[in-house]
Formats: C-alpha cells, structure tokens, sequence
C-alpha cells in the first residue's frame, strides 16, 4: 500500500460496491447544499448571464463603434465569446476537481478586470481581446466550479437544482439587457461607464457567490484530463448531439434585435428589450423542464425534446411578422432552449462513475461542444447568395 496519505485518502473514498448503490449518499438537501446552488447562480448570473446579453451589444455596435464592420463581423465577438466560455471549463472543471473552489477567486476577478478593460475599447480587435477571448476564458473558468459543485451535492433533484444553478443565467440575460439598453441611451453615461457600472455589479455579486461554492468531496489527485472519457460511447453521443444543439443555439439570441429593427421596424430601444424577454422565459424553461426531468422523463430524455422543440422554432421564427408574434416568439424560445443548456450540464455530470471526476467531464464536454457555438451565428451572420449566382460565373 502508498504510504503517501492523499493515495490512501482516496482509495478509502473510492466505492468497493456498484456505483448504482452509492449515488444515493448525495445529500440531495439541506442548507449546505442549497447555499452551493444559490452560489453558482450567482456565478451563472455575472458569466454565463453577462453573455446571454450579447444582442444587446451586436445591435449596438452596428449602430456605434463598429459601424463600418458587417453583422457577421461583429458577431464573431459574441461567438469568441461563447466559444471561450465553453472551451474555458477545460481549465476550471479539472482544475476544481484537482485544488476546489480556490480557482474562482482569480477567475472571478480577472472576468471582472475583462469587463472593464471592454469599457475601454474603441477598435475591433480591442474588442476581440477583452470581450471575445479575455471575458470568454474566465467566464469558463467560473461556471464549470458551479455546476462542478451543485453536481457534487444533489443526484436524485440533481436536474432541479443546476436548473436553479443555471437559472442565474437567465435572471442576469433578463437584467443585463435592460439596464444596459437604459444606460446605453443615457447621455450622461455612455458607453464607458454603462460597461463599468455593469463590472462593479458584478463584482458585488461574485464575491459571496465565490465564498459559497464549496466542493462536497476531497480533491481528486489522478490526470487533470481524463482521455479514458473519449472512449466511452455515451460521453461521444453526449458531445455529438450537443455539438450540433449549440451550433444553433445562439442564433436567436445575437441576431433577434437586429431582425425586429432593421427587418420588421420595431424601435431600437424595443428591439433590444427582446433579449431580456427571451431569457425571461428560458429562466422558467430550466427550473420547470429540469424539475421534469428528475421525477418524470429523466434528463436525456428533456434535452432531446427540448432540442427538437427548440428546432421547431427557430424554423418558426421568420412567420413572425408583427411587434406582438415577435415578443411571443422571444418567450417561447427561451423557454425551450432554456432546459437545453441546464440538461447539457445535467447530462455530462452523470457521465462519470466517480463523482470526483465531474468538473473534468462537464469541462471536457463543453470544450468539444465550444467548436458548435463558435462557428453556427457566424455562419447565420453571412448573407445569402442563391446557388445559381455561382453557377452562372456571376461575380458576388
């Protein structure tokens, strides 16, 4: 036997019976628990939240500092963004599996410095680096500890509670959007301070959110990537099926603002409004679908049929022609997609046999999946050219 105490430590907690027989020693309740999950909204809230709100600024930069770039260019900062987000767990899921939740305290403040640093941009590639990679990267590194820590603490009401947990998002996607469309449109603030106001909001919120997640089990000393993951055919369809959900996820959420003004003339200020009634109602998708899926259809189950329906409805989405479809459109597909980014979570954390093990699954699982949102609103950003252009040598 290792006479090393860490080794020992974790042979005694590895269980010598069916992992089916352990999982019912999660607490699944009480303060403790509770408290974790109310600490990971609030880290959802500040990164994923914050992110949710990008529409809010791809109308406004086309109107504004990016004025001369296309759509598609300045969406590439939202997908950056996105795509940072998801591959940015790959860090912090490992990393509080190794060392626990010390890892939020420079995440949180670096996404914070991030933040500010976007207050300050003038030119497109500032925006790239402060709110394409630099807020995208530590806002990864912030919500894998959460979801890493609720999974940690509930398994039977394990979809309930990362549906709270990821429910923040949706509450900062619903506050965000309208505080910055106020202060956007207030002369005396201007796109600075709006941006900075928004920084110290957070800043106030992720403090005692960091100081709440704490991890349920010791940390974990094996590899920090786990690559026996990759052959287990459940985690590959895992990835692959949400590969292709969050290509077209964000879809609605970057370019709803700009179809409702530039297409059917809704106001500016009404348009952007369109982001927080989305999130409002992806906020009751994830707490309600994810309270479904832990008594009644169980979690791969709400992510297929949140999947598809969410499907249906971006197909839905150019029959809505009026101010009043719009708005219902807006509700309707947030509460749809909403349980699609609580069960994705949901999903890869009953993966692994070794709650241990979580944050790196959730965190290699959404590195994988990154590669989805990074190229899918790009794509829906590019103009389109009917094929026979191309096949009459016609120059575009």
């Amino acid at each position: 036997m290792s006479d090393n105490p860490s080794d020992q430590q974790d042979a005694k907690l590895t269980p010598k019976i069916a992992p089916a027989a352990w999982k019912p020693d999660f607490p699944d309740g009480g303060l403790r628990a509770w408290l974790v999950a109310a600490g990971a909204a609030g880290l959802m809230f500040c990164a994923f939240g914050y992110v949710n709100s990008f529409g809010v600024y791809q109308e406004y930069y086309q109107s504004n500092q990016l004025s001369t770039r296309s759509p598609n260019d300045i969406s590439w900062l939202g997908s950056l963004q996105v795509f940072f987000l998801f591959s940015g767990t790959l860090i912090g899921g490992p990393l509080f599996d190794r060392y626990g939740s010390v890892v939020l305290w420079p995440s949180s403040l670096l996404f914070v410095f991030s933040v500010m640093m976007t207050s300050l941009c003038k030119n497109y590639y500032q925006f790239l680096f402060a709110q394409g990679i630099l807020e995208g990267i530590t806002s990864g590194m912030i919500i894998a500890p959460g979801l890493a820590a609720v999974s940690h603490y509930f398994f039977h009401n394990r979809g309930a509670a990362l549906g709270i947990a990821v429910g923040g998002s949706s509450l900062g996607g619903v506050i965000f959007p309208i505080a910055l469309t106020k202060m956007l449109n207030n002369p005396s603030l201007g796109f600075g301070w709006s941006v900075r106001i928004c920084a110290f909001l957070m800043l106030m919120i992720l403090l005692p959110s960091c100081a709440a997640v704490r991890p349920r089990l010791p940390p974990r000393k094996k590899a920090i990537v786990l690559w026996s993951a990759f052959r287990n055919p459940l985690f590959l369809s895992t990835v692959l099926s949400n590969f292709f959900l969050v290509m077209g996820l964000f879809i609605p959420m970057f370019y709803l603002p700009t179809y409702a003004e530039r297409t059917h003339g809704m106001t500016q200020q009404l348009s952007l409004y369109l982001v927080a009634m989305l999130n409002s109602g992806s906020f009751f998708g994830r707490i309600i679908l994810g309270m479904v899926a832990d008594r009644v259809l169980g979690r791969l189950n709400v992510l297929g049929i949140s999947g598809l329906a969410t499907g249906i409805m971006c197909f839905c989405w150019t029959r809505a022609h009026s101010v009043g479809a719009i708005m219902v459109f807006s509700v309707i597909y947030g509460f749809t997609s909403g349980a699609v980014v609580s069960m994705l979570s949901a999903c890869f954390a009953q993966i692994p046999k070794d709650p241990r093990d979580i944050g790196t699954y959730i965190g290699m699982g959404m590195f994988c999946v990154a590669f989805g949102a990074l190229i899918g609103t790009p794509i829906s950003g590019r103009p389109c050219v009917p094929i026979w252009r191309f096949r009459d040598n016609v120059d575009i």
